[in-house]
């Protein structure tokens, strides 16, 4: 399977100048948990809820900037790469979300939530292919049995 299939396509973005509580409320109202930070349509960080001090970062949050408390150093993924090669990078690199580009261009976002959705509903499991019944002649010796630990 592959990110394009289960990436957000709708990313909530944010400029690096912008205030840092104008962002919080952002995330707050939208029920989101992550921002993409673009500045000139480059992804140049990512702002968490944990890197927003989360419900108590008030004091955090005042006269800063979301460039003051994003993450620079951003892992990106590509839209066409297997949801495992996501899953493997975040679980690496302790992060919450990837932003997916195609090239240099945010297309979406794919989440931890996102990998869950997908491993609750099942996709995760291929359909086994139906066996074929087997048709052949054995020998019924008594001299011939089974004997050991199976």
């Amino acid at each position: 399977m592959r990110i394009a299939e289960i990436m957000t396509k709708q990313v909530r973005t944010v400029a690096p100048e912008m205030p840092a509580d104008e962002a919080w409320e952002l995330m707050r109202r939208s029920s989101i948990r992550h921002l993409v930070v673009l500045s000139n349509g480059y992804v140049v960080g990512v702002l968490s809820e944990r890197d927003a001090g989360g419900k108590r970062g008030a004091s955090l949050r005042a006269q800063s900037h979301v460039a003051d408390l994003m993450t620079a150093h951003v892992a990106t993924i590509d839209s066409d790469a297997t949801v495992r090669k996501a899953a493997n990078l975040m679980r690496g690199r302790t992060i919450g979300c990837l932003p997916v580009v195609d090239g240099s261009k945010l297309v979406g976002i794919v989440t931890a939530s996102d990998l869950l959705e997908l491993v609750g509903r099942g996709h995760a499991r291929p359909q086994q292919a139906e066996r074929r019944n087997l048709h052949h002649r054995v020998a019924h010796r008594k001299s011939h049995g089974a004997f050991g630990v199976w």
